[in-house]
């Protein structure tokens, strides 16, 4: 349920003739940082190409944000002028001789960002990645569906010895996902399975589809879809000699925290599920409850955030209600606009990036394309009270004290009355303190610090998903 907030940036175009043109300055990587939470690098890399043009991208590497295009630019002298329409954002600078550009950076509100030129840009540091060799076989595999209409591409890692070992597939979060789940350079299903092998676990990891070696359009799919997937994944992990059938089991994390419940509702060779972040209240309330921590977390004011929520609250019914993009369009624009007559600009701006007739276009064009979507409408009708209600199978549902993306009290609780109902009787539900969505110990513990954070998950999580590994099922 990560999502990417991409800070964007451009490039340049000079003409001036000499050997001190500003454009044979730009050549090459620039990097700076703005100062938001502990501080998001922004890079820019300036290239020429053979009609002696600059062209250029731009990343944010620790959001995972990479190679966004650059357009619309302008040399005058030593100052330039950056934009990237996409994303509603500009740059202008000054480039000095000591190879620093000095500037800010405008996305709705304004961050200074001083550039700076590098040979190579500064490298994450990912200690808990797997290096080889291994201590366990570990194998790249490929397989198809009953009706061989989608290719799925995975990892699969099985302990040293003789068997067979308990068994988990691991279903990503939402968002096209490769097998490790990567984010920001981190690869959380990577290391995951790296510990449970060791601990003697076979682990099946899989990209997502349109992903990796994994066909299919990812576009067009729902939740359901992907846990019609997960289904196909787990019929081929029981097919393997090394698993015992008797103890196999799911971990979810997020968006796979609600694909797990699906498919152990309705199966009975799913002997445990693992929820890591897993949501528990109706989706439209916890994508509401989303938006407001990320906002307070980005220090936006409390009077802008509540003013936001209803809203918010409307145009998920419109989503609801819409069959038709064009119908939907329309409501949306006059729905932004009775907000707008009502609310400080400030707010709206603060909340929307919306300033302008422009700006909304921008806003609308953007809910559009991400948000009126199939898996998004199925995502925002979900409830996932009406398949943990029937689980027979065992539960852990974990979940970070200082998550903002699924809200840890909330949803937790909401997953314990589910399980009440439910016919499982061995279930335990914990909150880790200080951990957050990814499950690593953070600081600032905003989104915007996932990939600061050099930890990929914290030992404390992994040692309790192990140890009640231990004790459930072995």
């Amino acid at each position: 349920m990560l999502k990417k907030i991409i800070i964007s940036l451009t490039t340049c175009i000079a003409t001036i003739p000499g050997i001190c043109q500003p454009e044979s300055r730009l050549l090459g990587n620039w990097e700076g940082r703005i100062k938001v939470g502990a501080g998001v690098r922004v890079v820019f890399h300036f290239v020429k190409d053979s009609l002696g043009n600059i062209s250029a991208t731009t990343d944010s590497p620790d959001q995972g944000v990479r190679n966004i295009p650059c357009s619309n630019v302008k040399i005058e002298g030593d100052s330039i002028f950056l934009q990237v329409p996409s994303a509603n954002g500009s740059y202008s600078g000054l480039i000095t001789d000591s190879a620093v550009i000095i500037g800010k950076l405008k996305q709705g509100l304004s961050f200074d960002l001083n550039l700076k030129k590098v040979d190579k840009v500064t490298a994450l540091n990912r200690p808990q990645n797997p290096q080889p060799p291994f201590p366990y076989i570990t194998e790249d595999i490929e397989y198809d569906n009953p009706g061989k209409t989608l290719h799925y591409g995975a990892t699969i890692t099985v302990p040293p010895g003789k068997g067979p070992f308990p068994a988990v597939l691991l279903i990503t979060g939402s968002g096209p996902q490769n097998r490790d789940e990567e984010i920001m350079e981190h690869r959380p299903f990577a290391v995951l399975a790296d510990y449970l092998t060791k601990k003697g676990i076979v682990v099946l990891r899989v990209d997502d589809r349109s992903v990796g070696k994994t066909t299919g359009d990812f576009s067009k799919a729902t939740t359901a879809d992907f846990a019609i997937d997960a289904g196909n994944s787990l019929d081929f992990l029981k097919s393997r000699p090394e698993v015992d059938q008797k103890k196999i089991g799911l971990i979810g994390h997020s968006e796979g925290g609600m694909i797990a419940p699906m498919l152990a509702a309705k199966r009975k060779d799913i002997d445990f599920i693992i929820l890591l972040a897993g949501p528990g209240e109706k989706l439209s309330k916890l994508m509401e409850d989303q938006n407001v921590a990320l906002y307070r977390s980005a220090g936006i004011n409390e009077k802008a955030i509540q003013s936001f929520r209803p809203f918010f609250q409307k145009m998920v019914t419109l989503i609801n209600e819409s069959k038709d993009v064009s119908v939907f369009d329309k409501k949306l624009e006059y729905t932004l606009n009775e907000w707008r007559k009502g609310t400080e600009p400030a707010y709206v701006l603060a909340t929307t990036r919306i300033y302008n007739d422009s700006s909304q276009h921008i806003f609308i064009e953007t809910v559009n394309n991400t948000l009126f979507t199939p898996w998004f409408k199925y995502f925002l009708q979900f409830d996932p009270q009406v398949y943990l209600s029937q689980l027979r199978c065992k539960v852990l549902a974990v979940n970070g004290e200082k998550d903002l993306q699924v809200a840890s009290k909330s949803n937790l609780a909401a997953i314990k009355i589910a399980l009440q109902k439910a016919g499982t009787k061995n279930y335990d539900i914990i909150e880790i303190p200080q951990l957050n969505h990814l499950f690593q110990t953070c600081k600032t513990c905003t989104v915007m610090e996932y990939g600061q954070l050099e930890e990929t998950i914290s030992p404390t999580a992994l040692n309790l998903v192990g140890d009640w590994i231990d004790k459930n099922i072995k």
